[in-house]
């Protein structure tokens, strides 16, 4: 496993970490399962963990917790994130601070967060949802600057809307984080003409999210793909989005070089961004957590693919199915 710096944290980790939404709150998880491909990932040198509270209302963050107790020995990065007060996901420009995070809403879910983990302080708190304009009223940076006092919480970050990398810009340009959270992947290449470059300028860390375009850079997506009622996904891929993302997998395929997988050049595609320091693939099985931490030891991917792949790169927006 290789090792990037955290942005201005100074920490340094795994440059493939462990994205745990799966495990909280998507249809096919197995609690035992899951805690042995988590440790698994400790083993082979994994050290960042992402959860939320959101993630089956605590759900994911008592995983971390678990794993976090069971490996007294290591240093493990524990991320988790507070709900919007509203529930909405994802944000909207119309939602002002006192609808998603009041000071006594994010004071409230920290505190929760660390009784499900059963942590005394979480290294990482990342708002949910965002929206730029909330730089107008400060009483967010000022409530985790109290529960940074406190030595509740190390470093503050958000996570951004799918699809609006811009809509963290300027917060990124306060000084006032320490990470953004984004998605990245071959088709969502955005974040590289504003956010990427502020970043850089600013040292904040860069925690590259859905790097499978939610299963469609895996390849093994078809226009018959359907999950269980109740399962997230059945609301993501609807017919026009799945044909659409099938469509643009099928067209990658061919690049793909022999003795590699789709996800495996889905994964260090990201690993040729030097800015990104970590990537949160979710995985729920030891297969998958093998096959992805590989990708770190195997590096970057040869300059002349990844140029090839730069050319798939995806304009979208947001719509009232992408969340």
């Amino acid at each position: 496993m290789n090792y990037r710096r955290f942005g201005k944290t100074g920490w340094m980790v795994s440059e493939i970490g462990y994205g745990m939404w799966g495990m909280g709150a998507w249809s096919g998880s197995d609690d035992e399962e899951s805690l042995q491909a988590l440790q698994y990932a400790v083993e082979r040198g994994c050290n960042f963990f992402d959860t939320a509270w959101a993630y089956g209302q605590g759900h994911s963050e008592q995983l971390l917790g678990r794993l976090v107790r069971q490996n007294p020995d290591k240093r493990l990065y524990t991320a988790s994130k507070i709900p919007p007060k509203n529930r909405k996901w994802p944000s909207r420009r119309e939602f002002n601070l006192e609808d998603c995070f009041p000071p006594d809403h994010i004071r409230e879910y920290v505190y929760k967060s660390l009784e499900n983990t059963g942590l005394a302080c979480l290294d990482l708190i990342q708002f949910h949802t965002w929206e730029d304009l909330w730089l107008e009223d400060l009483r967010w940076a000022h409530t985790l600057d109290d529960l940074m006092r406190e030595g509740v919480i190390g470093a503050i970050g958000i996570s951004i809307n799918r699809w609006e990398p811009w809509n963290g810009v300027k917060t990124v340009k306060s000084g006032l984080i320490d990470a953004v959270q984004v998605i990245y992947n071959i088709f969502d290449q955005n974040p590289e003409d504003e956010l990427f470059p502020a970043c850089e300028e600013y040292d904040v860390a860069v925690i590259a999210r859905v790097p499978f375009d939610e299963g469609s850079l895996t390849g093994t997506l078809t226009l018959e793909s359907s999950w269980p009622a109740g399962d997230w996904r059945n609301s993501y891929f609807v017919p026009e989005n799945l044909a659409a993302s099938v469509e643009r997998a099928n067209r990658l395929k061919p690049l793909v070089p022999a003795g590699m997988t789709m996800p495996e050049m889905a994964l260090r595609f990201i690993l040729n961004n030097p800015t990104v320091s970590t990537i949160i693939p979710g995985m729920r099985k030891l297969s998958h957590v093998e096959s992805n931490l590989a990708c770190s030891a195997a590096g970057p991917l040869p300059e002349e693919l990844h140029q090839q792949l730069r050319q798939h790169r995806w304009e979208r927006q947001p719509t009232e199915w992408s969340q």
